[in-house]
């Protein structure tokens, strides 16, 4: 390429450039100001020394991108930092970042927030009315709602006909078979028709279920009437609410350490946010492994009181008999816990 080429070609793109971007070939589209453009105070380096913003600012899509690239680096950097430690030596992270550490790791509220975010996201995916019906057919082996009422159909036809053939001495069991069969059948047919939950409300319409706290008797008698809707509100409220089940669980954590000196509710704070976030992160695996047919997934059930024993003995420097019987004791904290959210959910969820 001869120079009188390069220099057509070099001026063409510089054209196209400033076509695409007008302020990419000016220092980057870079302000150049002598006082911060956030907050006003005078520059004296870099970054203002207020308010921490950049100096000077960026205003090309070439610098923009730049920094899109650099963030999702940066959180991956920390996410793959922060999801071993949380796995394998939750005490550890748990006290590193009381202690300071806090640009390594991603934050127990930014981990919690996203675990619930993608909780819920994955309930949506599993949970919805399909999945409702895998469930329901599940244990009958099938893999639709369809399938399976063809399947108990031919099991009904199949015990009609060794009635039909039977002696009538031999006929009491196998009408309370066939009986049993017809009620599974009429079950699968409302499933089909009105979900899951109606289904089996329907099947459980004789059965009261009361409440001598007013607040609580009225939310139930609204899932009752109309069970859809229920789940609906109740899952929108447990996702916005979350949050709650850190102001319930920290103050339990601060009765295994009663008046210490050495653990503040911070330090407690912390612990239950990280632990929170794990054993959601831990229900979406095992959701997505058992949603994928694959087989152990009840074995996770024994993960948390390993993982609750691991991050108190790391977290708080306990010996081992320390970590076993704040285990046990924080196990059953975990129940109450739970109990007394599901309470809150059912309450805010169903309430107006």
């Amino acid at each position: 390429m001869s120079d009188l080429e390069a220099l057509g070609t070099a001026v063409t793109g510089g054209m196209l450039a400033r076509a695409v971007e007008p302020d990419a070939g000016e220092a980057d589209g870079h302000t150049h100001e002598s006082s911060c453009l956030n907050c006003g105070a005078p520059l004296t380096g870099i970054y203002c020394a207020q308010c921490g913003q950049k100096a000077h600012v960026h205003r090309s899509l070439r610098a923009f991108m730049g920094d899109f690239v650099a963030g999702v680096l940066n959180f991956e950097g920390k996410f793959w930092r922060t999801l071993p430690m949380l796995a394998w030596r939750p005490g550890a992270l748990t006290r590193r970042y009381i202690d300071g550490e806090r640009a390594r790791f991603i934050s127990p509220i930014a981990l919690f927030l996203f675990s619930v975010f993608l909780l819920f996201a994955t309930i949506q995916l599993i949970g919805g009315p399909t999945g409702m019906s895998q469930l329901a057919t599940d244990n009958g082996g099938y893999h639709s709602t369809d399938e399976a009422i063809a399947g108990e159909k031919a099991k009904l036809a199949r015990l009609l006909t060794k009635r039909a053939k039977a002696d009538p001495e031999d006929v009491r069991d196998l009408d309370k078979a066939i009986a049993d069969q017809r009620q599974s059948l009429a079950t699968l047919e409302r499933i089909r028709k009105d979900g899951v939950v109606n289904a089996v409300l329907a099947d459980k319409g004789d059965v009261q279920v009361r409440s001598s706290v007013p607040i609580v008797n009225d939310a139930i008698q609204k899932a009752k009437a109309n069970p859809q809707l229920a789940i609906y509100r109740l899952q929108d409220a447990a996702s916005k609410y979350a949050w709650v089940l850190i102001p319930i669980s920290a103050p339990m954590m601060w009765l295994l350490f009663p008046f210490s000196r050495r653990f503040r509710l911070y330090d407690h704070t912390v612990f239950v946010t990280y632990s929170l976030a794990f054993m959601m992160l831990l229900v979406i695996v095992v959701s997505l492994w058992g949603a994928a047919g694959l087989p152990g997934a009840g074995l996770a059930a024994l993960f948390p009181p390993v993982h609750i024993y691991r991050d108190l003995k790391g977290a708080y420097g306990l010996s081992r008999s320390g970590a076993l019987w704040r285990t046990a004791l924080l196990l059953l904290f975990a129940v109450i816990a739970l109990s007394l959210f599901a309470m809150a959910v059912i309450v805010l969820g169903m309430s107006g």
